[in-house]
């Protein structure tokens, strides 16, 4: 019995870890991604979208050096 409840509760301490560290990357990723001011190097597109969730208009940016798409909040 003993064996049973310290594996599977070392399984559900790492699933806890995993959620933690993976909303932290998250939150990061994306907050990188989009605001209001525009990194330098980043050239405007024609693009424009709503973010449905939260119904702002977004103007996507391009940087040609990297790839990278950034986008900005009207």
């Amino acid at each position: 019995m003993k064996w049973f409840i310290g594996f599977y509760g070392l399984q559900i301490l790492i699933l806890i870890f995993l959620i933690i560290i993976s909303w932290f990357i998250w939150d990061k990723r994306f907050k990188k991604k989009h605001g209001r001011e525009v990194p330098a190097g980043f050239e405007r597109t024609n693009e424009i979208s709503i973010d449905p969730t939260t119904n702002k208009k977004l103007t996507v940016y391009y940087n040609p050096e990297t790839g990278e798409r950034f986008y900005k909040e009207d």
